[in-house]
């Protein structure tokens, strides 16, 4: 392609001198707005022409028309790659919508632009849609405070072992860091442990500090119970409850919701749906038999399931589907399956009338 054909949008040789200044800003306006209004329609061709265009044109005007240009430019699927690389590495009040938005950079672009630039850029980055680990990484390491918490408190960016560790560690003497990190959904086990350790041994300190000792030695009672909690949220949040609760109940006009059901979806994995039955069944709370079925204590399970009158076959199957794939040991689950064999069904109502007075009085 000519020079010619390129710059065929803009006869750059008119815009010199002081008179040209308004007529560049103009230009730069228009020739951003016109593609942003085609970019799909446009041949590779056509925005390569574009792109030779804008990028002279951006060089040439001011901070406030390159915000104007980089805010058109933005949100396209495609654009002119060139300049959108030289907005987003511009000043920040030009490159954020670029940084914020634009999906048409890659993570090289972003990872040179947090890795050349200040904080100002990488808190921009840090509010994409979505993050790879490989950018996450980066951010965490080379951005200050404001920026990690960013990272944190986006749901969409995916986060290392490295980065999380770097996080949890920086969130020692920083409760709001502590906060985001609490909320995401993407902690592992060893994470939350680590995570309310560091959260616990601050409010420690200040119970102490306030002379509140009896309050603090409780603080590890209190530890435990929060890191069961995101824990199994942890779990949880893998499964869409609410779609496998109505196609549960489509089942139960059908009649089909019954022990031979609940064994057939144990027996392909589909704990969301397992839950919905055994909640159905045991008119019970969605939510509450969640949480049962997912604790490392299978125990409160097996008095309901007992109490309820399921199998051994199906108690079995349940105890190794979902997360107690992962969270009960072979030997927890033989414990658990001989503990359901000893028990009564009389035994089993006696503790469960026993809890549910506990938790009403």
């Amino acid at each position: 392609m000519s020079e010619a054909l390129k710059t065929e949008l803009v006869n750059f040789s008119e815009l010199t001198g002081e008179a040209g200044n308004a007529r560049k800003a103009e230009l730069a306006r228009h020739v951003a707005a016109l593609f942003a209004l085609t970019s799909e329609r446009c041949s590779d061709e056509q925005v390569g022409i574009y792109d030779s265009v804008l990028f002279r044109l951006v060089d040439m005007v001011e901070a406030e028309v390159r915000r104007y240009v980089a805010d058109q430019m933005s949100g396209l699927r495609r654009g002119p790659l060139d300049t959108i690389r030289r907005l987003a590495d511009d000043d920040i009040e030009v490159a954020e919508p670029i940084l914020v938005r634009s999906t048409i950079l890659s993570d090289e672009d972003l990872i040179k632009i947090a890795e050349k630039r200040g904080n100002s850029h990488c808190y921009a980055i840090a509010q994409r849609e979505a993050l790879s680990e490989n950018v996450t990484d980066v951010l965490v390491q080379q951005g200050d405070l404001n920026v990690k918490r960013k990272v944190a408190s986006n749901d969409g960016a995916n986060l290392s072992d490295n980065s999380i560790h770097c996080l949890i560690s920086d969130a020692a003497s920083d409760a709001t860091l502590q906060n985001f990190l609490s909320d995401r959904g993407d902690l592992a086990e060893a994470h939350i442990a680590s995570l309310v350790t560091i959260a616990s041994e601050e409010v420690r300190r200040k119970l102490h500090q306030s002379g509140r000792t009896e309050e603090a030695e409780l603080v590890d009672e209190a530890a435990d119970i929060a890191a069961q909690h995101m824990s199994n949220n942890y779990w949880l949040g893998r499964y869409d409850f609410e779609a496998a609760k109505s196609r549960v109940l489509l089942l139960a006009k059908r009649g089909m919701v019954n022990e031979a059901a609940l064994r057939r979806f144990a027996s392909e994995d589909r704990f969301a749906e397992a839950v919905a039955t055994i909640a159905l069944m045991v008119r019970g709370d969605v939510e509450e038999i969640s949480h049962c079925m997912v604790s490392p204590n299978p125990e409160p399970f097996i008095v309901l399931a007992k109490a309820c009158g399921f199998s051994a076959i199906s108690v079995g199957a349940l105890l190794a589907i979902g997360p107690w794939r992962h969270r009960l040991t072979p030997e927890v689950r033989s414990a658990a399956v001989a503990q359901f064999g000893r028990l009564t069904v009389a035994e089993a109502k006696r503790k469960m009338a026993h809890w549910n007075q506990n938790v009403l009085s």
